[in-house]
């Protein structure tokens, strides 16, 4: 059987050999630039905030420019994807991305902005269902292996405050178009793969859809990603706002909560091997309540650090096991199944970030902390509504 243009032979095993991962290293990579731009919007966040005085409304609506283009395409791109052969639609996604964003900090209106980082998320859009089918494709049946390709997307977030922090320090938000390069050069490497690429039909088993268990895991995807996308906004205003940090710390904090979100989306995907998918998606949720709590008490700018990683890692290690989970739920349609979880699900949940700068603005970022203290556990209970994913609709 052909697995994303990769031969698999009787030596690769289910639970995610050597092979399989080798496979899952170059849609892990292309995922990681593509999200890095995603990442990038709530790390220069601040320093739009800083630099062009806008309020703690706008800059929610820096952010929700990003989540409506991301979002609102994703169902519909992932049902080409299902139907059609579009082979450099990642390619073309992971350009406009970063060029969306490369042009956002010289842009002199809020108007502009706001729409460049509209096509920029417009451009992840375009990314995840396509990437989304032909990871599962090269993972099989391995959660560890897919949860490779979402750690990708994590390693994105973490890396962009990271390399954010000293370009927008030493030249503001009009250095934006120094980060350009990575999207061209991950386009150019897309591009050249997906001629050489053939999809096997075969590797996607047929089998009854489960539309209900499916609905309940994208509420649950968008809760999650509600808390993430609000944490990931508001962490760095948090920090120089209320625990008196300077910019770099507040960087750090910020890099802090992505770099636990990795090391949560790795951890989700071995967990979802050994005690099943759903026990993974419930313990995430269960353990997020007590590090967000944790960390809206810690008092000062370096205490909270360590809970910032934790919440991260919490909220992640549901990630890739909501991915695989909605595509074994929707086995004949990987694609539609990866841009509603992967992407619409994730992207929809930072559709409410402007109700939490309402929050902020009224009262201060600390009332945010406090309301997402109770938020995941709308996600522990639907939870409990989940049912393991039936066997007709996993692949063999």
């Amino acid at each position: 059987m052909k697995l994303d243009g990769v031969t698999a032979s009787s030596e690769i095993a289910p639970q995610g050999a050597p092979p399989v991962l080798r496979r899952m290293w170059t849609w892990a990579a292309a995922h990681a630039v593509d999200d890095f731009y995603q990442g990038l919007v709530p790390a220069s966040v601040p320093y739009f905030v800083l630099e062009r005085h806008y309020s703690y409304v706008a800059a929610s609506g820096l952010t929700l420019a990003a989540t409506l283009g991301s979002a609102l395409p994703q169902p519909l791109i992932g049902i080409a994807v299902d139907r059609l052969r579009l082979p450099r639609l990642a390619a073309t996604g992971v350009l406009l991305a970063g060029a969306g964003f490369a042009l956002s900090g010289a842009a002199d209106s809020y108007a502009a902005v706001w729409i460049l980082l509209l096509l920029s998320g417009l451009g992840v859009a375009m990314f995840h269902p396509a990437a989304g089918k032909a990871a599962r494709q090269a993972a099989g049946d391995s959660v560890t292996g897919m949860s490779v390709f979402a750690a990708g997307g994590s390693v994105g977030f973490f890396l962009a405050p990271v390399l954010a922090v000293p370009v927008l320090n030493a030249w503001g938000v009009e250095g934006s178009p120094v980060f350009l390069p990575p999207a061209i050069l991950a386009a150019f490497v897309l591009a050249r793969a997906a001629g050489r690429r053939q999809a096997d039909a075969s590797a996607v088993a047929a089998g009854p859809d489960q539309w209900w268990p499916f609905a309940v895991l994208t509420v649950i995807s968008v809760v999650r990603s509600a808390v993430f996308a609000a944490v990931a906004t508001f962490i760095g205003l948090y920090w120089i706002g209320h625990l008196g940090g300077s910019r770099t710390l507040a960087g750090a904090a910020l890099a802090c909560f992505l770099g636990g979100g990795v090391a949560g989306t790795l951890a989700g995907g071995r967990l979802a091997d050994r005690i099943g998918q759903v026990r993974t998606v419930q313990l995430g949720a269960a353990l997020a309540v007590p590090m967000l709590i944790g960390l809206r008490l810690a008092p000062g700018p370096l205490s909270p650090l360590p809970f910032a990683a934790l919440v991260g890692l919490a909220l992640n290690i549901p990630f890739a096991v909501l991915v695989r989970l909605g595509q074994d739920y929707l086995p004949a349609r990987p694609g539609t199944a990866a841009g509603v979880t992967l992407g619409l699900g994730v992207s929809v949940g930072g559709l409410l970030t402007p109700v939490f700068g309402l929050a902020a603005d009224a009262q201060g970022t600390p009332l945010v902390f406090t309301l997402l203290c109770f938020v995941p556990i709308a996600a522990f209970m639907l939870g409990l509504f989940l049912t393991p994913a039936s066997a007709a609709g996993r692949r063999s």
